[in-house]
């Protein structure tokens, strides 16, 4: 993707298969370019973004409906995205931030009481951060 051209983006504007913004696919070809650039500093993108994980302190004590509710962004999904948008990336605000780090596993936000919540954070337990 990051090899995309202007003739890659005029037929991505035509497949009905996706969200057909040009704003968009630009954004996500310029957005796989900077992160060629990333991988080529931190030596992978993961590298990058898990220096970006929050401090287990720094999360709620209980996390219950209201207070995911109130997790759509964190301090560090904030400077994840200036650093980011620093680097020449679009469409990178603090919420996509935030909600990227859930997919990725940097937060755990299954509730308190989910069967899902003690399995991911035994993972998270093992797992050997990047970098």
């Amino acid at each position: 993707m990051a090899r995309f051209d202007a003739g890659s983006v005029d037929r991505l504007l035509t497949d009905a298969g996706i969200v057909r913004n040009r704003a968009k696919i630009e954004a996500t070809v310029n957005n796989a370019r900077r992160c060629v650039e990333l991988r080529d500093e931190f030596g992978s993108f993961a590298a990058y973004v898990w220096g970006f994980e929050p401090d287990p302190g720094s999360r709620p004590p209980v996390l219950d409906h209201a207070a995911l509710t109130a997790l759509s962004q964190s301090r560090e999904s904030k400077a994840m995205s200036k650093d980011l948008r620093r680097r020449g990336w679009s469409f990178v605000g603090p919420t996509t931030a935030y909600a990227f780090m859930q997919a990725m596993g940097l937060v755990n936000d299954h509730l308190d009481g989910c069967d899902s919540r003690p399995v991911v954070e035994a993972e998270r337990a093992t797992f050997q951060r990047p970098g």
